[in-house]
This record gives structure tokens, sequence and C-alpha cells, in this order.
């Protein structure tokens, strides 16, 4: 991979029209929920330097627990030392940022999908992060996750600290699994390896339930069907990227690609898998024991403690096929790119320092620690159940690079409604994988809009 040196000037002249027409046009409503780091954005004006801006995604039970953390850098720096806001999930937090990047005040530190952040560094968006940056802060690339790590580097250059891996997991009703036969005599569900260990799981399992044995989101979310398809598919040996040369080119083994959607649609076809389900009411299915197994991202761990009486474990995704393997994306801390001064870079990684050491806090929520000290310590070792499936994030699969995928992306809209549509038994996997290359041949030789 080369470096970029005149990517972030494609289409820089254009977006500061945009930005301008939008302050023209009187677009501060259109804002609505930002502070002044946005505003400062549009009309160019100048923050206070010596206070970190945070600029975030998050919502929910992660949204509490990073204002546990913010509160905690706050209460260690003074009154003043950060100013954090949090925006839409997804493209307009995307939006929102590289605007604002482009208008020449974006925050001190922002969060980034590893799977959105290689696009924003090649359009030249972020600052690399040098070694000499992360020493600075008592930190090295040691300290980090190296699958996590590696997979932020563009250009051989570091453009994102990993604050986490957040993949696909299996979630398990304990008293289901108890029934069924399923649990070893601690309690915990006995390893499942290959095709004929995991069918013979689900007939025990849909015989104790009477109705499924797993179930997993395929209407209304086109999320999580990716993610399914992908976590089979990267379990095959000779899977390649589904997309090459930056998006412009499809190149996901189609052989593969329709063995994995074969085997989902043989799980629905046979009563394994609930065929119809919103992401609300898959979970529900496991949680109520209508299912003994639930697919979905770890974040789910919060939602399932929430719901008394119910028992649950959760296990890294069984390995079917010839490698372990599992889709995952990883939250990152980027650096938007601006002019710093030493004092204001030190300042922008000594906060994300501070994040990282609170690493537990975060990782109550589900996610994988990426930052070692917190995954090695015996504090987590002993956190359940999140250790328990802490093993993934040695193999995870992040999605291709194109401007138009990673997470809540339009490739993962394409992709991940014609996957639900064979779980639905709605397409055949030749019909999806047509529509699929149909669909994206528009974006294959489309220009990078940054």
């Amino acid at each position: 991979m080369t470096d970029f040196p005149e990517a972030g000037l494609r289409r820089r002249t254009l977006l500061r029209g945009v930005l301008a027409g939008a302050a023209a046009l009187g677009a501060a409503p259109l804002l609505s929920g930002c502070d002044s780091p946005i505003a400062a954005g549009l009309v160019r004006t100048q923050l206070d330097r010596s206070t970190v801006t945070f600029w975030n995604l998050f919502g929910g039970g992660d949204g509490a627990r990073l204002k546990t953390m913010l509160d905690k850098y706050s209460q260690d720096h003074g009154s003043g030392s950060l100013t954090a806001s949090t925006f839409a999930w997804g493209d307009p937090y995307y939006t929102k940022l590289t605007l604002a990047t482009v208008g020449g005040q974006p925050p001190d530190v922002a969060v980034s999908h590893l799977t959105r952040m290689q696009n924003l560094a090649e359009a030249d968006l972020l600052t690399p992060i040098t070694d000499e940056m992360l020493a600075g802060a008592g930190l090295a690339a040691s300290d980090f996750n190296q699958n996590a790590w590696a997979n932020q580097k563009r250009g051989g250059k570091n453009y994102a600290i990993p604050l986490d891996t957040h993949p696909f997991v299996l979630f398990y009703n304990v008293d289901v699994c108890q029934k069924a036969g399923l649990l070893d005599g601690n309690g915990q569900l006995k390893p499942i390896q290959g095709i004929d260990q995991w069918e013979a799981a689900l007939d025990a399992a849909k015989k104790a339930t009477g109705s499924y044995a797993v179930a997993s989101a395929s209407v209304g979310d086109f999320a999580t069907p990716w993610r399914f398809f992908q976590t089979l598919y990267s379990q095959m040996a000779g899977n390649t990227p589904f997309l090459g040369d930056s998006g412009r080119s499809i190149t996901v083994n189609q052989d593969l690609a329709r063995k994995a959607l074969t085997y989902i649609q043989r799980m629905s076809t046979q009563g394994w898998l609930a065929p119809t389900s919103d992401y609300a009411g898959a979970e529900g299915l496991m949680f109520t024991g209508k299912a003994a197994f639930y697919l979905e991202g770890e974040w789910e761990l919060t939602t399932a403690q929430a719901v008394k009486g119910l028992k649950f474990g959760m296990a890294p995704f069984p390995q079917l096929f010839d490698n372990k393997a599992a889709q995952a994306d990883s939250h990152t801390f980027v650096l938007p790119k601006k002019d710093r001064s030493p004092e204001e870079t030190q300042r922008a990684m000594g906060f994300i320092a501070a994040m990282l050491k609170q690493s537990m806090t975060w990782a109550q929520g589900g996610h994988i620690p990426a930052y070692l000290p917190t995954l090695n310590s015996s504090e987590y070792q002993r956190l359940e159940p999140q250790a328990s499936y802490s093993e993934v994030a040695q193999y995870t699969h992040y999605d291709a690079l194109a401007w138009y995928s990673g997470s809540g992306s339009v490739f993962e809209n394409i992709v991940g409604a014609q996957i639900a549509l064979v779980q639905q038994h709605l397409a055949s996997p030749d019909a999806a994988l047509s529509s699929i290359t149909s669909q994206l041949s528009p974006y294959l030789n489309a220009a990078n809009p940054l």
C-alpha cells in the first residue's frame, strides 16, 4: 500500500463549497445537538486550545460507560479540560466529521470504526500517529492487540489507536442448553467444532425448544446477515476479500460465497435457524427459550443482562469449516487532520491514553479490550462472560476497504439485504450473488466523494 499524497485534494474544493453553502443557507438546524466544535468548523471561529475536543457516536450502554470514562478524565484534569460531543451513529457522524475536518477545525480526537477510518486516512483527513507520539503518552505499538493494530495501518503509517474489538459471537440460553445436554460440568457450553458437531447441537436444541435452535436477524437489519455470512466465509480456506483495489473490483471467491450462502439457507430450511425475525425479535427468541442460540455482536451482552431471570452464556462462534474466524470491527481513536502545536498533540494523545487506561469500564459492555495491559489483567480474566470469548480478537476478519464499505455502509446494506433474502427462502444463493454484483457495479467505478 502506498502513501496518499493527493488523495485529500480530490474533492476538497467542492466540499469547502458545500460547507460555505450550508452556512449561507442557515444549516445550523440540520446540525442540532452539535456544540461549539462543529460550529467552529463551519464558521472558522477559534476554540479554546487548552481544551480537548472529542467527538463520538456512542449511545445506549456504550454511551453510559463512555460518560463514566469522560467524567473521570474531567475530574482528573479539571473543569474546562474536555468538551465531548455525541452524534448519530453511522453516516451522519462520519459526514459531520469529514465536513468539520475539511472546514479546518475538527475535534482534537474522534472515534472511528476501524473499517471507516481507512477511508478517512486514504482521503488525507487524519494525522498519522508516530512512535514518538505514542511514547510521549506512555504507549507503544506492542500495547495493543496486533490483529487490530495491523489493520489500522495504511501505507506503512499508523492512523488509529484501537480501543476494542467487537466480533460476531454466539449467545446461548443456559436453561435450554442444559435441557439439550449441551453444557459441561461447569455449566458452560461444550466445545463445538465442525459441521457434524454443530448440526448435532442444533438438532438437540431444536428438540429442547420445540421451536428453533438458533436466531439471527434477517428482517429490517442488513448488518447482521452480513456479519453471519462474513464469519462463515472467512472460515473457509481460499477465501478472498469481497472487494479489491480499494473497492474498484469484486474479488470474492464466488464458489465459497455460494457455499456460505447455501449453508445459511440449509440451516433455515432445516428449521434450525429462524428464517424471519427482526433485531429485537431474534434476541427475544433466545431470551424466552424459543431458541437455544442467538448470533450477534457481543454488545448485546448488556441487553441480555437486563432480562430478569435469564441465565445466558457467550462463546466464540464455532469453527465450522477450515479455520477459526469471525467478522468484527473495532472502535478506534483518531486524530482528524489539523495544525497542532507539540503541546496540543501531547494533550490529545494523553486523553487517548487516559481512555485506554479505563478499558475495564469499557469492557463491561462486552467489547474486547484492544489495550493489552487490560486484556491480560487478572481483573479482566475474571470477568464473565466477557473473558470466555476474548480469544476471538486474535482471528477476526475486518471488512474489505472501499469508500462505500465498513460498519453502517452502503456495501453492508446491499450485500446484507441479499443474504437476508437467502435466509428467508426468498432468493437462491446464485440469485443473491447476481443481485449483489449488479447492485455494487455502480460503486466500483464511482469516484470517492472524499
